[in-house]
């Protein structure tokens, strides 16, 4: 669906030069919900713009639908463009419009009939969850109704595919749970592809398939929602996975924990899936002879399965507890120690 071939884009900044994003190799399915997670100045901004034609790269191609975006101008970007809609993170309505009259606007522009735009709109307006706030203007509503309307505006002229700049970047954290389920029930409902940007791993865990990790312009990590969160590469993954899944990794925590718990073994326990429903717990106490105390504990949910992480304190002899890592490992959890630097 979506295809970026070694995408460069460097800005000209007096005597120097800034590289944007550098070489770029992306693939991103129909349907699917695709994150680009980065700090500031990672280059994802960037890179969203080149998706739609607002930004043209240095070098490379973007295809979207098999049309190259690169190679086309005027008018025929323009038609290309209706099919790549956006959403921002301050909304960018008309404040002097009402909700109808804002996502009547791209409707109008395309020069759709009067008749046609008004059942459109009405349709819009009940999918986003807006029925009875049509004739409301943008200063009468709260920032998640806002963000619908954005989201009613972006979808009206049918796109493909849904670009998300930071879109709930500006929203307190149960709105922004709203947004994102709404975000779901779209792609879910219409197939639509949506390419999310975002500096919020919350955001990432709770809808994305996949995800992209940029840094100074380049991807550094890319793949599966639930596999990164198991094993980040990347120490920049990590940090981000770390926002939303305690799990104890750092030397500050494992220090912490060493002091509450100073006999035994610390090991970290990481169930994927279907894993996080077993009793692999009772089945260890009940097959081996180590005390087993629960120390942390915490489940993730994403869009391909759930992720755990569970801390253990065990206590037997040397032998016993090597013997109970071992037995984790045959139940396909990931089992390791945890060591003081």
């Amino acid at each position: 669906m979506i295809e970026l071939k070694k995408v460069t884009k460097k800005f000209d900044i007096g005597k120097s030069v800034l590289i944007a994003v550098d070489e770029v190799d992306l693939s991103i399915s129909t349907g699917e919900i695709f994150g680009i997670i980065g700090y500031s100045g990672a280059g994802k901004s960037t890179l969203i713009r080149l998706l739609n034609g607002l930004e043209q790269p240095t070098s490379g191609t973007v295809e979207i639908n098999g049309q190259v975006i690169t190679a086309i101008k005027g008018a025929e970007l323009r038609k290309a463009r209706q099919k790549v809609s956006m959403i921002f993170q301050h909304f960018n309505l008309l404040w002097s419009r009402t909700v109808k009259e804002n996502i009547e606007f791209p409707l109008e522009i395309a020069g759709v009939a009067k008749a046609q735009r008004g059942k459109r709109v009405q349709e819009l307006i009940e999918l986003v969850g807006l029925a009875g706030r049509e004739n409301a203007y943008p200063s009468e509503l709260s920032g998640g109704q806002k963000q619908r309307v954005g989201i009613a505006r972006a979808l009206a002229n049918d796109p493909e595919v849904l670009l998300c700049d930071e879109a709930t970047s500006a929203l307190d954290p149960e709105t922004t749970d709203a947004i994102l389920e709404l975000l779901v029930d779209i792609n879910k409902r219409l197939g639509l592809t949506i390419v999310l940007i975002t500096h919020e791993m919350h955001v990432i865990r709770k809808i994305c398939h996949r995800v992209a990790v940029m840094e100074s312009g380049r991807v550094v990590e890319l793949g599966d929602v639930l596999q990164v969160f198991q094993s980040p590469k990347e120490d920049i993954t990590k940090r981000f996975v770390e926002q939303v899944a305690d799990s104890g990794d750092t030397q500050e925590t494992i220090k912490k924990l060493r002091e509450l718990y100073p006999t035994g073994e610390l090991v970290k326990l990481v169930f994927l899936g279907e894993q996080t429903e077993k009793p692999v717990l009772t089945k260890l106490i009940r097959s081996h002879a180590v005390e087993v105390n629960i120390v942390q504990g915490d489940i993730s949910h994403t869009q391909r399965g759930a992720y755990g992480t569970l801390i253990l304190q065990l206590k037997g002899s040397e032998e016993e507890r090597a013997q109970a890592l071992a037995f984790l490992r045959t139940e396909d959890i990931q089992a390791e120690v945890m060591q003081n630097d």
